[in-house]
């Protein structure tokens, strides 16, 4: 995820940079938003499904799948 968000940091500042109108610039940020709400809704869900060994896998217990499933999706 850091780098999905490293690389949207780029682009928005190649955005800018090119004097792209105001409205274009809060459109594309606000989609960028909402598509990584989307990720994290989706992510979040997906722990729900995961066995205790598929979580183990990648290094979380069930409490802690169940707590960041159950986080809100503009949450980090």
């Amino acid at each position: 995820m850091a780098h999905a968000l490293t690389h949207t940091h780029e682009v928005m500042k190649h955005l800018n940079q090119r004097g792209m109108p105001i409205v274009a610039v809060l459109a594309v940020k606000f989609a960028v938003c909402v598509t990584n709400w989307a990720t994290r809704y989706r992510t979040r869900q997906a722990l729900k499904q995961l066995e205790p060994w598929q979580l183990r896998d990648v290094g979380l217990t069930p409490d802690q799948a169940l707590s960041e499933a159950s986080r809100v999706f503009w949450k980090l």
